[in-house]
């Protein structure tokens, strides 16, 4: 590791990333911006997007440490530099509580260290008491007469009792009566940010604020948490040529390497390029490309959403939909889609105007592997690894040689040597048929590869059950149950599924696939190659 550049893995606190001479792409306009957009304001981002240095950022900002943003962009915006004390409170302490009661006791626990700076009074007894308190002795001791209030991770205390019926009512109602102080102080409160992964609604969690100002989807605000590609180009210009060593590649070819794998978010219409900036930080401090967001936490919560919604999952890559049915208080969901949004496991990629719709996708290549290594064995009960070693890394070497023989005989030897998995069945029906079983086995196993495959493409005569884009040439299958191969063929061609690939300058092959439902694996298969 290069010693002259130090990267704040792990490091949320803005004090210490500045006094430790650690790299950091300087945000503090769009912080100032912020400060001076609205008294209440709430933003939602990923987890480990830099929403907690955003806090601790704001909160040296409104006490007024000067000396903190020598040599930044805030020096040019701020001239009075007035001091307000800071309630600063991190609610990832209330998470995994069994009972309503653990969460007020979690909740009182953290405000503790605040209450022996400002005081305290024995007759708060709830956490919404005491927050009064905290508020009002704050304000009281401030040269401005207003505190500044920041909540990181207001949501932690509920996602783990989303579906839970007896528990989340409970929960909250705790989280309510711990918020009214927030709209009841409004006169002793300067500023105040609230930040987490989902949105609840005002209804159900800040019951009494009726003017909080969510910033979540607004323009001007798109890249205030991660990394824009200008500042990847910029600010870690140095990195990048430090990385383009290591790997024996041109700064360009690195640039694309690292854009593939952690680049691709989009938190507006009319948003830059973001990059993940935990996972950039750690492939410079490591010299290395590497999966870092899910390995610094299994997505658990995710898999279980996606399970009790019965999402299906070869439509992610690409999902046209309105502002409301991924922009939707969580609570309020009636499929995964918000909470997949909210989390950044699907982003927007494209807006049309006209019609006020969103393209939603996968980000990049790091959380596609991560949906892989998660949902292969939910779905299929098989362990990601084993199939990238084994069956998977044997198909898609024959598919890059052209040879699709070899690779349907490969795709038919290991489907039936997998074992008669726990809930089989079952799966068939969730995915209402046993072609999109299949669809679904084949999606995952080749995404596993990084391979990029859609299934249920749309076209002019309908949609294809799934296209595989390789370099030099591209796929078109369509799978069938109980009918031949030369069935499924021929539906490729009268629904014209080939038709939008004409003018790709790459070969395009279509394969009709027939699959057995008893022996479930493939039956038989018949090639054809465009134009021939």
């Amino acid at each position: 590791m290069d010693i002259t550049r130090k990267y704040p893995i792990g490091i949320q606190t803005f004090t210490e990333i500045v006094r430790g001479g650690y790299v950091y792409v300087d945000k503090t306009d769009l912080v100032w911006q912020l400060a001076h957009y609205a008294k209440y304001v709430f933003l939602s981002r990923p987890r480990r997007f830099g929403k907690s240095l955003l806090t601790t950022t704001l909160g040296s900002y409104f006490r007024g440490e000067r000396e903190l943003f020598e040599g930044l962009k805030m020096m040019n915006l701020e001239k009075d530099w007035k001091r307000y004390p800071v309630i600063h409170l991190d609610l990832s302490m209330a998470k995994n509580k069994d009972t309503a009661e653990e969460l007020r006791q979690a909740l009182m626990f953290i405000m503790k260290p605040l209450r022996s700076i400002y005081g305290h009074d024995s007759e708060e007894a709830t956490p919404g008491q005491c927050l009064t308190g905290l508020i009002s002795r704050a304000s009281r001791q401030s040269e401005n007469g207003q505190a500044v209030v920041v909540i990181d991770e207001y949501d932690a205390p509920l996602l783990d009792v989303l579906h839970k019926e007896e528990q989340l009512p409970q929960f909250r109602k705790v989280m309510q009566e711990f918020y009214q102080p927030l709209k009841a102080c409004e006169a002793m409160i300067k500023f105040c940010f609230i930040t987490g992964i989902t949105k609840f609604s005002q209804l159900s969690i800040f019951s009494t604020i009726n003017n909080l100002k969510d910033i979540t989807m607004l323009p001007q605000f798109s890249a205030i948490c991660g990394i824009t590609e200008h500042e990847v180009k910029t600010a870690l210009a140095d990195d990048i040529r430090k990385m383009a060593r290591k790997h024996e590649c041109s700064e360009e070819e690195m640039f694309e390497r690292l854009k593939l794998r952690y680049d691709g978010y989009h938190f507006s219409e009319e948003s830059e390029d973001i990059y993940n900036p935990y996972s950039l930080l750690n492939a410079f401090t490591d010299n290395k490309l590497a999966n870092y967001w899910f390995d610094s936490g299994t997505p658990t919560f995710l898999i279980r959403q996606m399970q009790h919604f019965r999402t299906d999952i070869t439509t992610l890559d690409s999902m046209e939909v309105a502002p409301s049915a991924f922009d939707k208080p969580t609570e309020a969901m009636t499929t995964a889609l918000p909470l997949l949004y909210q989390s950044g496991y699907l982003t927007i990629k494209d807006y049309d105007k006209e019609a006020q719709t969103y393209t939603l996708a996968i980000p990049n290549q790091e959380v596609r592997t991560g949906y892989v290594e998660g949902l292969l064995p939910a779905y299929i009960g098989l362990e990601a690894s084993e199939v990238q070693t084994g069956f998977a890394l044997k198909f898609w070497r024959a598919l890059k040689k052209g040879n699709v023989d070899l690779a349907m005989r490969e795709m038919q030897a290991y489907m039936a040597s997998i074992p008669y998995v726990e809930g089989f069945k079952q799966k068939l029906k969730d995915v209402a048929n046993a072609e999109g079983f299949y669809e679904y086995t084949m999606y995952l196993i080749l995404s596993s590869l990084n391979v990029y495959v859609r299934t249920q493409v749309k076209c002019a005569g309908g949609r294809t059950d799934m296209v595989v884009w390789m370099p030099d040439v591209l796929y078109v299958f369509e799978l069938k149950v109980n009918a031949t191969a030369h069935e499924a063929l021929q539906q490729i061609d009268n629904k014209g599924y080939a038709i939008p690939y004409h003018t790709d300058e790459r070969r395009v092959v279509k394969v009709g696939v027939s699959m057995n439902i008893n022996t479930r694996t493939v039956d038989e298969w018949e090639i054809a190659e465009q134009g021939r």
